[in-house]
């Protein structure tokens, strides 16, 4: 009975750092690279390795420094009060530790890729735990500080194999870039109130849920339309990419378009849904559809 005990006691503690460091997303988040890395032609198992394992480290040590800074304010809103450090699930000097060791270790795996993926990794770190973090509290304009640490996965992927920043890799951050504005309005819509009682305002709009941001949604969908067509319209991919990312992006205009017509909370949970399914898919089908000597020629020359 008492090695039961024990057995709960360690899962409910291993759940805590899961939860700590929002192991999903973070998985979530280095498939980005993963594409980027695969749609310029790496190949090298190694170095795969060495980018999913570091980016997931290193993007779990932002998510969990986030909620050290935020412990205060996450008792505050229904949908982060059950984390583990308002819980007393763990420690703040837990917490800590765990940010530290998983940066370092992430960083030093990512420097065994290249300089460039290492720096990356770490500015994506600083930017989003030490400018995003305190900024949310202060101004809406932190949803366009984010989204810059927020972009970098993909680049950072394209950067692990080419070694240099050039008009791929930056290509690869801009279509992300401008996702992450409708993508983050449309959970900042979903869970205003939470994000109120926090102090957080991060609408477009000062009036918050209504017409001024559901305008400024659908435009950023809108512009993501002809963005998303670049690799095809660079020549880098075919004209299946043209094809699905058109219709994607027609699809996820549509469910900004509904926002704008209803102000309603389930359209702008249907966009945050379609958002998340976008992204990825269109990645892919970047990989997938590649025109490899179109590529290898850019990156030659």
């Amino acid at each position: 009975m008492p090695t039961q005990n024990k057995k709960i006691t360690i899962g409910a503690k291993l759940k805590a750092y899961l939860v700590f460091t929002k192991f999903r997303l973070s998985a979530l988040v280095i498939i980005s690279a993963l594409t980027g890395y695969l749609f310029v032609g790496g190949k090298d198992g190694y170095i795969i390795t060495y980018l999913m394992v570091g980016g997931l480290l290193v993007t779990a040590a932002s998510n969990g420094a986030n909620q050290i800074w935020e412990r205060n304010l996450d008792k505050l809103m229904k949908r982060t009060a059950d984390r583990p450090i308002p819980q007393n699930k763990m420690t703040v000097n837990e917490g800590i530790a765990i940010v530290v060791i998983f940066l370092i270790a992430g960083i030093s795996l990512l420097w065994l890729i290249n300089m460039y993926s290492a720096l990356l990794g770490l500015l994506a770190f600083i930017s989003y735990v030490f400018l995003y973090t305190p900024m949310k509290r202060v101004s809406s304009w932190a949803v366009l500080v984010g989204a810059f640490p927020g972009a970098i996965p993909p680049m950072l992927g394209a950067i692990a194999h080419t070694n240099e920043f050039g008009l791929i890799p930056g290509v690869l951050f801009f279509v992300q870039f401008t996702w992450q504005f409708p993508h983050f309005w449309a959970i900042a819509w979903v869970a205003f109130e939470d994000y109120k009682a926090a102090g957080f305002s991060l609408l477009p709009s000062s009036a918050g849920k209504g017409k001024a941001s559901a305008f400024q949604i659908m435009t950023y969908s809108l512009a993501l339309i002809p963005f998303s067509l670049l690799p095809w319209i660079l020549g880098w991919t075919g004209t299946a990419s043209l094809i699905i990312a058109a219709g994607l992006g027609a699809g996820f205009f549509f469910y900004a378009f509904r926002l704008y017509h209803s102000c309603e909370d389930l359209d702008a949970k249907k966009l945050m849904f379609a958002s998340f399914i976008y992204l990825p898919i269109i990645q892919f089908v970047y990989v997938f559809d590649r025109i490899e000597p179109a590529i290898e020629k850019y990156l030659i020359n």
